[in-house]
């Protein structure tokens, strides 16, 4: 298996648009577009999300989680789930429908284990990118939620196409960090229309340099990359790993420490990742 010519191969396909997306995913790509609608209304989302099951049980959840509802009051419709998390948050949601399901594209059950264990890793990511943009690079949380969730989808596609290119994930996929996942990913995202900062934060990712102290959306992606307790399987495939320190990072962050963070975040990102899991 000549493993830089698959890649090149899925690269240069998505690069001229010739993506294949989950057939069940138009509803979630119609709300993205809905999104970018000036004119759009809560009611028009709140119909065309109701018709999807899957996204609208995901967005009642989201928004009943302790993230967006620190108050504890529950709520069981779509319309005030919707009110409740903007249209920000919606949009991510959408995204993370498209690419959850894209793990559904897997062809064996060799390569589906793989595409959930990596949206394990994507949840705990796109959870803990929230929390430290809130409390440590003071980014915007649902910019950080969203290129969390979105920051393994050159992953995902990679899965779903290995079945064109017989024993690639069984290869050593030493070339996939770096530009073939940059590659890949590039393309996928500018399919699903990810905005211009997340594509940055995303390049951040893929060079792979964390600056100290974190201060932007791409710092605190891969500081979320690095601490998620969870990590890609693909970085098995690749033999190597984007972590640099603990879980427990004892990292001074003002008058505060990491690990203080997190331990008192806990709930919270506990909270996103079960909501996006189920």
């Amino acid at each position: 298996m000549d493993v830089q010519a698959a890649l090149d191969s899925i690269a240069a396909d998505a690069a001229r648009g010739d993506i294949v997306f989950p057939t069940h995913t138009d509803i979630a790509l119609r709300v993205q577009r809905l999104l970018d609608d000036p004119d759009c209304s809560i009611d028009q989302l709140s119909k065309l999300i109701s018709a999807e099951p899957i996204l609208s049980a995901r967005v009642v959840s989201i928004a009943n989680s302790v993230a967006y509802n620190p108050s504890g009051r529950a709520m069981s419709d779509v319309r005030s789930a919707v009110s409740r998390l903007g249209f920000k948050t919606l949009r991510t949601l959408a995204t993370a429908l498209v690419v959850r399901q894209m793990q559904g594209m897997a062809q064996s059950p060799e390569h589906r284990v793989l595409a959930g264990r990596l949206w394990e890793h994507t949840a705990h990511v796109a959870a803990l990118s929230r929390v430290i943009a809130k409390r440590v690079t003071k980014q915007d949380p649902e910019a950080a939620f969203f290129a969390g969730i979105v920051h393994e989808v050159g992953g995902f596609y990679l899965i779903s196409r290995a079945s064109v290119f017989p024993g690639l994930l069984e290869s050593n996929l030493e070339t996939w960090y770096g530009e073939g996942e940059a590659q890949v990913g590039r393309s996928v995202l500018h399919a699903l229309g990810v905005p211009a900062n997340i594509l940055e934060a995303l390049e951040t990712l893929w060079d792979g340099y964390l600056a100290m102290p974190a201060e932007s959306l791409g710092d605190t992606l891969l500081l979320a990359d690095q601490l998620s307790p969870v990590e890609s399987p693909l970085t098995d495939l690749a033999g190597m790993s984007r972590k640099g320190m603990p879980a427990d990072i004892d990292l001074l962050v003002d008058d505060e420490m990491m690990s203080s963070i997190l331990a008192d975040s806990a709930e919270e990102v506990e909270s996103l990742i079960a909501a996006l899991k189920a």
